[in-house]
């Protein structure tokens, strides 16, 4: 039996998985995130531990070229222009693939989790930030340049507050977690989350306000790709209990004319923390249509 190696390299931590054919999860272990500089080599130590393989996936956070390398990354400032797939190609004498975090969540969810069976779909991650991934016709989308699905970085307001990336009233800075935590005056989004599970009105009404940026950024991706399904997943897809609901009826408002279509399933992501781990060591399976 062959195996894949995938690794999401995050914020805090990288999580490596082992999958089977069928794809099972048979291993997995992980790490604290590394320097920039001693990255490849603590991917191939990772990867080494759980057992063998024929294929690596790596999913990291920023802009990652079709040919691996990656350009920038917001968790890893000293990452300018570093070419780990010819690093760790080099260090392991296999093939890799380097994409995307959130392209690879969004593999991952389309292959073994939420939109197993979807041909259009968006996978949205609401964390500190908000990535995405796009599959339309069957295929996932990377784009000219492999930057494809940088949806928290839509502008939505432009008189709005500014965000880290120099531009005012992008997308994340309402409906990611630290945009909860921006509406709700707050020092966290779990804060108000925890308030709105108690009942408090105002957290509940912060909440609506909330759900309200978080469908009309949704809606947007709706009406330019017309996809059958969108996975929410990141760290709030954790409160899908007191998010969803309302995300779901502002999406039927805001959504262009919503009585003449079929509205997007929207679901909450199976694969957890895992997700993108099980998306890279996917793309060895895209090999025929996906371009590297």
């Amino acid at each position: 039996m062959k195996f894949a190696a995938g690794v999401d390299v995050g914020g805090t931590k990288c999580l490596a998985v082992l999958l089977d054919e069928g794809g099972n999860v048979v291993s997995q272990a992980r790490i604290p995130t590394p320097h920039a500089d001693v990255l490849a080599n603590s991917i191939v130590d990772l990867v080494q531990s759980l057992g063998a393989f024929e294929s690596l996936g790596v999913g990291v956070p920023g802009l990652i070229t079709s040919g691996g390398v990656v350009r920038s990354s917001p968790n890893m400032p000293s990452a300018i222009e570093l070419p780990l797939r010819e690093q760790l190609e080099a260090r392991l004498n296999k093939k890799v693939w380097v994409e995307n975090d959130a392209t690879c969540g969004a593999l991952g969810e389309w292959k073994h989790g939420a939109a197993a069976g979807s041909r259009d779909m968006w996978m949205v991650t609401l964390g500190t930030g908000i990535g995405g991934g796009l599959v339309s016709g069957g295929v996932l989308q990377r784009g000219t340049q492999g930057f494809a699905g940088e949806i928290g970085h839509m502008v939505v307001d432009p008189q709005g507050p500014l965000c880290p990336c120099g531009k005012c009233g992008c997308w994340e800075r309402y409906a990611s977690g630290s945009g909860l935590a921006f509406l709700g005056g707050s020092d966290s989004g779990e804060t108000v989350i925890t308030a709105a599970r108690e009942g408090d009105s105002a957290a509940l009404e912060v909440i609506d306000r909330f759900a309200y940026w978080v469908a009309l950024g949704l809606a947007n991706l709706a009406n330019i790709t017309d996809p059958d399904t969108i996975v929410i997943g990141g760290g709030l897809s954790q409160a899908a209990d007191v998010i969803m609901s309302p995300i779901g009826e502002w999406f039927k408002k805001l959504l262009y004319a919503p009585e003449h279509r079929r509205h997007a399933a929207l679901r909450v992501a199976r694969l957890g923390e895992q997700a993108g781990a099980i998306g890279a060591a996917s793309l060895a399976t895209l090999e025929n249509t996906y371009g590297q």
